[in-house]
């Protein structure tokens, strides 16, 4: 296959994995470049651009413009646990030509090279910063505009890496390209409206508060980048699939974005007040707080603060009533959002990384050992009886397959594929006349590591921001790779023009509905599959879905 000529020379970068639930890409990884790299125009021409609230100073990397570092919102520590509210404006020309400071959060444990463009940036309450990329300045180009969400769950990494890079793909399909931080775990997430005072009423949800700030600036300033707000595209993945799944039931959203795309993450259920205010005690409790004494919270110092948060095993959005009024796709899909097409996405073997990454006894597992070691997983499989229902299953369907296969197709089936294809059909069952719906797996196997990973969780987000060249640990580097690239790329670029997918580079893609359940397998050579996986949905289907820690 013909793939796109390579524009920029490799650095290395990495998004990582941090437990189970979070995995924004434990294999996106490159060494890291800071300094933009400036292409054959004159490098006295920097662009300048308007802002509501200042002029921004950018550079030029391969004839697109950049802008990092933009505030997007003022600064947290001083609205801690309040929703976030516009920068204070600035006067002269601000420079922007580095990424802002991460939200709070926990340091990596065991860092590595491959971790330190991530970690390299410091963490700050004062972390409401986005980064935009665009082919033209004040142009009227009214080009399509896709803002990135980054993953990590609801609790760490963010937007600070090179494979986010939104170069090749403004280059690639006349777009901007709009990535950025916002609160996290405790930060943006810490429920306390029933134990606090009204202070604390948006607490709960106050990072989906951030996001929803960003888009607000998105549509009051993307034109002076030469972007459409009317044709806004959320897309993440992992957490910021999630979060974009969320917000799809969030009123504050509604009218700031027009189509929204979600990969390898989802947000079925948000957490319910009495769960998170129990999670909310135990917070304090590490704090040494008690409830009323809540208000001494605001002032707790901030790296005090990143500790006791690891007191909650989740952070999430919150069923307050007031930001987020009902759960995103519980018991339906929120029909607030009917009108936004919405394409959602899995990678096959999702598992490998979550459950397989430093859980080496996963790959050498027997037929007498695999029992004890799927029921350490099996807690989206409800009364199903582990032998005789699921491996029993998976050896009928698989009957090539080693024990260790069994283990990540069903913890893939059921964890990971499973809530995804709840919003789908849910989404599938809207009234007539509701904006379709997409479905898509990624079947391609990566070859890093003897093909070991297969099609591992992140594996896509080079291909998303068409980055193969900064991800080569995860994606390799060989023609097939870079034709990935090129077709997933393009799927999200015509997604963003049009809010339909299709593009010279794959087969016609229909929309899912309930009937055929049409779904994209992108491979070398991608195809459109009717109910991939039929048997495993039927059996897991079984068991009524909650997010965990919901």
């Amino acid at each position: 296959m013909k793939h796109s000529n390579r524009l920029m020379t490799p650095s290395r970068r990495s998004v990582l994995i941090q437990g189970l639930a979070i995995g924004a890409g434990a294999f996106a990884g490159c060494a890291m470049s800071v300094t933009p790299r400036i292409s054959h125009k004159n490098p006295n021409e920097a662009p300048i651009a308007g802002t509501r609230s200042g002029k921004v100073k950018g550079f030029i990397d391969n004839d697109i413009y950049g802008f990092k570092g933009i505030p997007y919102g003022g600064d947290t520590s001083k609205r801690r646990f309040m929703a976030p509210v516009p920068p204070n404006p600035w006067t002269g020309v601000r420079e922007t030509l580095a990424f802002g400071p991460r939200a709070p959060q926990r340091a990596l444990a065991r860092p590595t090279t491959a971790q330190a463009a991530d970690t390299i940036y410091p963490v700050s309450e004062d972390c409401l910063y986005l980064n935009v990329w665009t082919p033209g300045l004040r142009d009227s180009a009214k080009r399509p505009v896709m803002v990135y969400i980054h993953g990590g769950g609801y609790s760490a990494l963010s937007a600070n890496s090179n494979v986010y890079d939104g170069v090749r793909l403004c280059r690639r399909g006349d777009v901007v390209v709009v990535t950025l931080n916002h609160r996290l775990n405790a930060f943006g997430y810490l429920y306390l409206a029933e134990l606090g005072g009204p202070e604390f009423a948006d607490s709960g949800n106050v990072g989906q508060l951030d996001l929803i700030l960003a888009l607000q600036w998105v549509r009051d300033n993307i034109e002076e980048f030469g972007g459409d707000p009317k044709r806004v595209l959320i897309f993440g993945e992992s957490g910021g699939g999630a979060k974009n799944a969320c917000l799809m039931a969030m009123p504050g959203a509604m009218g700031l974005f027009q189509r929204a795309s979600s990969s390898s993450g989802e947000t079925v259920t948000a957490s319910k007040p009495e769960t998170a205010t129990a999670r909310a005690r135990q917070v304090l409790a590490a704090l040494q707080l008690t409830p009323d004494r809540i208000n001494e919270i605001k002032a707790v110092p901030m790296e005090q603060l990143i500790t006791a948060s690891s007191a909650s095993g989740y952070y999430g959005p919150v069923v307050d009533g007031k930001s987020l009024p009902r759960h995103p796709f519980h018991p339906d899909a929120t029909p607030i959002s009917a009108h936004i097409p919405f394409m959602v996405g899995t990678m096959h073997d999702e598992a490998r990384v979550l459950v397989g990454r430093g859980n080496p006894a996963a790959f050498d597992l027997t037929w007498e050992t695999l029992p004890a070691m799927l029921r350490r997983y099996s807690e989206k499989m409800g009364d199903l009886d582990i032998e005789k229902d699921v491996i029993a299953m998976y050896r009928r369907l698989y009957p090539d397959a080693t024990a260790s296969d069994v283990l990540f197709r069903a913890t893939t089936d059921s964890r990971d594929w499973r809530p995804a294809l709840v919003e789908i059909e849910r989404r599938a069952a809207l009234p007539k006349g509701s904006a379709p719906t997409y479905s898509y797996q990624v079947d391609w196997w990566s070859p890093v590591d003897n093909g070991k990973w297969r099609a591992h969780h992140a594996l896509d987000i080079p291909f998303l921001f068409d980055n193969v060249t900064y991800s080569n640990n995860s994606t390799g580097t060989s023609t097939d790779a870079y034709w990935m690239a090129e077709q997933i790329s393009e799927t999200y670029i015509s997604f963003a023009r049009s809010g339909n997918p299709n593009n010279p580079r794959i087969p016609h893609w229909p929309a899912y509905d309930l009937k055929d359940r049409a779904t994209m397998c992108f491979d070398k050579a991608s195809r459109v599959v009717n109910d991939p996986r039929s048997e495993e949905r039927k059996l897991f289907s079984r068991i009524p879905y909650e997010n965990p820690g919901t």
